[in-house]
């Protein structure tokens, strides 16, 4: 082998080798949205709830935090403990052990007993990459800007975004600038909603039941000005069908292992999960 070949193979070689390790997760451009995990088949909120999703290859998975006694970030849909725990009690009157002792799974089935509230933390330490985290704020007090310190702690901010008010989103974005926002202002009213979060330019709009129904016109101008969107939520294969077709980014789903089945019916991919992380500086 003469020395130019054996000079261009080890460049090659190596121009390769640094362009797989800097190469960015591709994220989904469109899909379903695993509303608190597979909360169907699994204790909603729950590291099972969020593996399940993962497995049936969700394009995103939607949690919600609310922040303990202790300023621990927990990961639960209500104010309380009460509908999906043992215990009793409202999550910012207890601390993170108290909450860390109940168990989270067997009002679902026998199946979860011990499974146990998961912190921020922990969600994200199982998360692959390569799909969207939309996690759900509750509360406008200090949690804004803390959840979107840990995400940018734990190399998420290409992923995550905040599903917040425009006054959270402003606490989170003053700590951590490049904090994604969805919008969660207006969502009863979608003529309002659609320009409030168009003057705003945040990254995501999550759209709603119980809204006036949104149009094409207004579909156009959020993907026109690169806003990705959300609805919650469809009920059924027919519902999800119609979603995609009208232009919605990602419905919601309860039972995305049901729906995740029909993927290739939908047109849509499932996601292999990417638990490895070479982000380009």
């Amino acid at each position: 082998m003469n020395s130019y070949f054996q000079l261009t193979l080890f460049f090659c070689l190596l121009t390769g080798n640094v362009l797989s390790q800097n190469t960015n997760p591709i994220l989904p451009t469109s899909g379903l949205c695993a509303h608190r995990g597979a909360m169907e088949t699994h204790p909603e909120n729950t590291i099972p709830a969020f593996q399940a999703a993962i497995s049936a290859g969700a394009q995103m998975i939607e949690f919600d935090v609310w922040l303990s006694q202790d300023k621990e970030m927990v990961v639960m849909h209500d104010e309380t403990v009460d509908r999906t725990t043992d215990g009793r009690g409202e999550i910012s009157g207890m601390n993170l052990a108290e909450i860390k002792k109940l168990d989270a799974g067997s009002w679902k089935s026998t199946d979860f007993e011990g499974v146990r509230v998961p912190t921020l933390e922990e969600v994200l330490e199982i998360m692959p990459y390569n799909i969207w985290l939309n996690i759900h704020i509750k509360g406008e007090g200090e949690l804004p800007a803390m959840v979107a310190e840990l995400v940018k702690k734990q190399n998420r901010l290409h992923q995550a975004f905040l599903a917040s008010s425009l006054k959270g989103a402003r606490k989170a974005q003053k700590s951590v600038p490049e904090m994604m926002i969805c919008n969660m202002d207006r969502q009863n009213s979608t003529a309002a909603y659609v320009s409030g979060t168009l003057r705003a330019g945040t990254e995501f709009i999550q759209l709603r039941d119980g809204g006036d129904s949104y149009t094409s016109e207004q579909l156009l101008s959020l993907k026109n000005a690169g806003v990705k969107t959300n609805y919650f939520k469809a009920n059924s294969l027919a519902e999800i069908k119609k979603m995609l077709a009208d232009g919605i980014d990602f419905p919601l789903v309860n039972d995305i292992v049901l729906f995740m089945k029909s993927a290739e019916e939908l047109g849509i991919k499932p996601v292999v999960p990417q638990f490895d992380l070479n982000l380009k500086e």
